[in-house]
């Protein structure tokens, strides 16, 4: 695999709802999605109802790629629903992108947005062929132009004969593994989130109306306050009898640990802590579990940066800015000539030489999926004239698959679980090699072990994995079937 097709760890989507009469809604949502473009690049989408009909307007690429002046103004109502997206359930075709709209019994429409990934897609296919067995959702195996999303805007629809809220309340306790959703009819803007809140979703209030949003960043930049997080297990509905509560089933919660190490802006809150200072906090417990003698601490920006600056704090070493970031490097449909496709790392990152020559470097990351991108920056730190490369990551090994949203390799593809860290140590090239412990992990957090999803580092999944899912990843002898 090239370098420059490694990314590292990618989050499923992120969303937004709207309402708020008099308020431009579009472009509020545009702007809450515009925060959230991280936790997705592939395409993006909103729809606006202006209470008699919803518009639907999404396509590829980036946000501001899919909307322009003319296409936000043309999209007038009250509320609206966004989503930015990454798949990793389902093609990366048009047919994919978010809001997914669908037709309710009593002939008007519902558009829905999803982040996270469930784990129970053939019992939800079964019940929805049950119910018609014409539904046009192909099965999810087929993977052409199906994903989870479409699959549970068919359940709400075709359990709408008594409206949209009563239907999420029969649909939504039967969804089982990751899902945070904004979705609307005509009037009506709803929110919910999985039993264990595994991905964040937050509420905020605008002077005349409301915003739900995957993280609070995405309040800050249309000027919401903060109210709180959308409860894991709960349902929430918007409209003009005001703000309505129901809980659809007991809250467990177990929130993606990964969120605090690098899904997650360092400018939102998780948890009701800055991720930022959560951050600089794993790096200060990384320089306590894992010193190392050195001349300078430099991070892997962007992603590594808190963690460094933390790191140097604790461990007295200065800290110093050795890479540069090309920030306009991201999804692109234009593929790399082979000449530059060999520069690999090159494209995202270039070192400062007058700032690592001759030094001994501790370098932050956030993680190591499969190696390559660790092994292609460490062989450019050196020639641009490193003494040491002693690597440094704020994540412990990532050892198992994640089933609720992040693409992280299979098992076979990650380059943790066959070897041991001196191994891959030697396999990027580095002076030496340390992870964080998960103890200090989530310790750094401040939130109890029992509360975090940390499968992707100790493989004790906080929701059933289905057996084929199981196989279909080798993960057999983990769970003995």
């Amino acid at each position: 695999m090239d370098v420059c097709d490694d990314p590292g760890p990618r989050d499923h989507c992120g969303v937004v709802g709207v309402w708020a009469p008099g308020e431009d809604v579009s472009k509020l949502t545009y702007y809450g999605l515009f925060a959230l473009q991280h936790r997705g690049q592939e395409s993006a989408g909103m729809a606006v109802s202006n209470g008699q009909r919803l518009m639907v307007v999404k396509d590829m690429g980036l946000v501001s790629q899919v909307f322009d002046e003319p296409a936000l103004n043309s999209l007038r109502g009250h509320l609206a629903v966004g989503h930015v997206r990454y798949s990793t359930t389902g093609a990366s075709t048009w047919g994919n992108a978010q809001p997914t709209f669908r037709g309710t019994t009593d002939g008007q429409g519902m558009a829905l947005a999803h982040n996270g990934n469930l784990t129970n897609t053939d019992q939800l296919q079964d019940w929805l062929d049950e119910l018609d067995a014409a539904h046009g959702v192909p099965r999810k195996d087929s993977m052409d132009s199906t994903s989870d999303t479409a699959l549970m805007a068919a359940l709400f629809a075709l359990n709408s004969a008594e409206g949209v809220r009563k239907a999420a309340l029969k649909v939504l306790p039967k969804l089982v593994g990751a899902f945070c959703l904004t979705f609307c009819d005509e009037t009506t803007l709803y929110a919910a989130r999985d039993p264990q809140g595994l991905h964040p979703l937050v509420l905020g209030r605008l002077e005349r109306g409301w915003v739900v949003a995957s993280e609070t960043a995405a309040l800050d930049i249309v000027g919401a306050t903060l109210i709180r997080e959308v409860e894991p297990g709960e349902l929430i509905t918007v409209n003009e009898a005001g703000l309505h509560s129901d809980r659809f089933a007991e809250a467990t919660p177990h929130g993606c640990l990964f969120e605090h190490v690098y899904l997650a802006r360092p400018d939102s809150l998780v948890s009701g802590r800055r991720i930022h200072l959560v951050r600089k906090e794993i790096g200060r417990t990384l320089a306590l579990e894992a010193p190392v003698d050195a001349d300078l601490v430099i991070p892997t920006p962007e992603s590594g940066t808190p963690s460094a600056i933390g790191y140097a704090e604790a461990s007295g070493i200065p800290y110093g800015q050795g890479l540069v970031k090309n920030s306009y490097v991201g999804r692109t449909f234009i593929q790399p000539s082979q000449t530059i496709r060999q520069l690999g790392i090159r494209l995202k990152l270039n070192p400062i030489r007058e700032v690592v020559d001759g030094k001994r470097l501790i370098v932050v990351d956030d993680s190591i999926v499969r190696g390559n991108t660790q092994r292609a920056l460490v062989k450019m730190l050196r020639e641009a004239g490193a003494a040491e490369v002693h690597v440094r990551i704020s994540s412990p090994p990532v050892q198992w698959p994640c089933f609720f949203g992040i693409d992280f390799a299979t098992r076979a593809e990650l380059i943790a679980p066959g070897l041991t860290v001196e191994e891959i140590c030697r396999s990027i090239g580095a002076d030496t090699l340390a992870y964080i412990s998960l103890e200090g992990l989530v310790a750094s957090t401040g939130i109890p072990m029992r509360r975090l999803c940390r499968a992707c580092f100790d493989g004790e999944y906080p929701v059933h994995i289905p057996p084929d899912r199981v196989a279909q990843l080798g993960l057999e002898e983990k769970y003995g079937c």
